[in-house]
């Protein structure tokens, strides 16, 4: 008999064991109180109240003992999201339009089949288990609701992006052409929109070429969310689709009105699109606008080096994104080629003494008579908080306001160099952080951002809910929202892609990170930074 993860339905907070075998299946359910076995047949869709780990073992009735390895039987988990059906089990399903579609007329497989899943590691040794999987995203054959019922919202928080006007223009788009829904609102401004502004209609024609503009078409804001008034006014407007993007703290909004909703029991689903252009966000391969983050940043990269090597001891000092992940600044470093140095929050670094940066920016002017530096705005900030013998606060989002590390190394490098090694240097810096997030995509963000949008319009017709989209080894796959928001993504520094950089570059790896430079920085500053509350914008 051969098993379908669409076939079953399992009771909560429990782990269950399934056997693939000839015989009619038997189905071993454990919990911390009991032990109980059963015949169970049942066909509704696989869903669970939480994101739940589901462990599925492959055997064969011919060689059930006769496994040996290390691992057994194969261990196969699934991260699963909530369904609508789970709290209105009552749910009328619905043939999917785009049977009907004249462009999907021409794919071998338009739908989704329910046990496809997508492995979160791709590399395992030949013992390994399965490992963690998630649902795939994409179409479904049945989807529950109809496109004469829906009425869908879109709203966008936190700082900016480029593709954020992409996504909306997509979510727009694909709703219209692949489900016929005419009915698409946007909230401007953020959360508070939901309660403080009027919204917009959005057609196919209001959003054509939106994608053409950097920002966000529906305005943004941070903070302002107020998840009962937010879902009072989904209630009061009839809106049953919310599309949501933004940061891990938007997320975290998000799946606090999916719960408010379940709550209430109203059919409502709620989707996330991740945005950071940080690339920050954990398990997805990257974020939408980092590309374009990426290559733009090589504009002020090659100014500022234009700039260092025109002057003599001339010091170029670009500050790029990167709160807490160096990503944009790595990867830009990495695409240039010019930069000598480059320093982001994960790799700490000291200025004086043996390997310190210092001495490595007189090597450097000694032998090529300039120096080019990319900064990631989040490096160095236990220095800056130091010298300044102060702390910002957070943002309305609760993100710390970082202190320019840029302008602090800019001087403090100026200063070392001519008060105490009596050197004349010529100083360039330039910060592009705005202007970076402030362009429209390009092409490679723009084709992200239509998988992106589409993945979401095919989750939320086919009733999931709670849940947030992204890449996963190259394919879409819906994702529990805790796992995009439990942890950031950052930048491994004893990994193959930090160490090609540092063989570009051939800066000091700071790996001796000096313990008495460590002790001159006040120990209160430092659990002050690091107890600070990390999020991404």
């Amino acid at each position: 008999m051969e098993l379908s993860l669409s076939s079953l339905r399992f009771p909560q907070n429990d782990i269950v064991q399934l056997h693939k075998c000839s015989q009619p299946v038997s189905f071993h359910t454990f919990s911390n109180k009991k032990l109980a076995s059963k015949s169970i047949f049942l066909y509704r869709p696989l869903i669970w109240h939480q994101p739940r780990l589901v462990r599925f073992k492959a055997q064969s009735s011919t060689d059930s003992n006769a496994s040996d390895d290390k691992h057994g039987d194969d261990d196969f988990i699934i991260e699963d999201v909530p369904h609508l059906t789970h709290f209105l089990p009552d749910l009328p399903s619905y043939t999917n339009p785009l049977k009907r579609s004249q462009a999907y007329a021409i794919v071998k497989k338009t739908f989704v089949s329910p046990e496809d899943t997508v492995a979160k590691d791709i590399i395992v040794q030949k013992d390994s288990p399965r490992g963690t999987h998630f649902r795939r995203a994409g179409p479904r054959e049945k989807v529950f609701f109809t496109p004469e019922e829906v009425r869908a919202c879109i709203v966008t928080c936190g700082g900016l992006c480029p593709g954020i006007n992409t996504v909306i223009r997509e979510i727009v788009c694909g709703l219209k052409n692949m489900y016929g829904v005419d009915d698409v609102l946007g909230i401007q401004g953020g959360y508070s929109g939901f309660y403080s502004k009027n919204t917009l209609n959005l057609t196919t024609k209001v959003v054509n070429d939106i994608h053409k503009r950097g920002g966000t078409f529906l305005q943004t804001s941070r903070g302002g969310h107020d998840t009962k008034k937010i879902v009072d006014n989904i209630q009061d407007r009839g809106i049953n689709q919310v599309y949501i993007i933004g940061g891990d703290g938007t997320q975290k909004g998000a799946a606090a009105i999916y719960k408010e909703v379940e709550k209430r029991g109203i059919k409502v689903a709620v989707a996330g699109i991740p945005k950071t252009i940080d690339n920050d966000i954990a398990v997805i391969d990257k974020s939408f606008g980092f590309d374009t983050a990426v290559e733009e940043a090589q504009r002020a990269i090659n100014a500022a080096h234009v700039e260092a090597e025109s002057m003599e001891n001339g010091v170029g000092i670009v500050k790029l994104m990167g709160r807490y992940s160096g990503f944009i600044a790595m990867f830009a470093t990495l695409g240039n080629r010019d930069v000598d140095c480059c320093l982001i929050p994960e790799s700490p670094f000291y200025l004086e003494g043996p390997g310190g940066l210092y001495e490595y920016v007189e090597q450097q002017l000694k032998e090529h008579r300039h120096v080019l530096i990319v900064l990631a705005e989040g490096a160095g900030q236990e220095y800056v908080a130091q010298s300044m013998q102060a702390f910002q606060e957070k943002d309305a989002s609760g993100n710390r306001l970082l202190l320019d590390s840029g302008l602090w190394l800019t001087q403090n490098i100026k200063d070392h160099f001519t008060n105490v090694r009596k050197m004349s240097v010529n100083m360039k810096y330039i910060d592009p952080t705005y202007m970076i997030r402030a362009i429209p995509s390009n092409a490679s963000d723009n084709i992200y951002c239509t998988l992106l949008a589409q993945s979401a319009v095919h989750g939320a017709m086919a009733g999931f809910t709670g849940f947030t989209v992204g890449p996963v080894n190259s394919r879409q796959a819906y994702l529990p929202i805790n796992r995009v928001t439990e942890t950031t993504n950052t930048v491994n520094i004893t990994g193959r892609m930090w160490a090609r950089l540092l063989a570009s570059t051939n800066q000091p790896s700071f790996v001796h990170y000096c313990q008495t430079v460590r002790e001159r920085v006040d120990k209160q500053t430092i659990d002050a930074i690091n107890n600070m509350q990390i999020n991404s914008i």
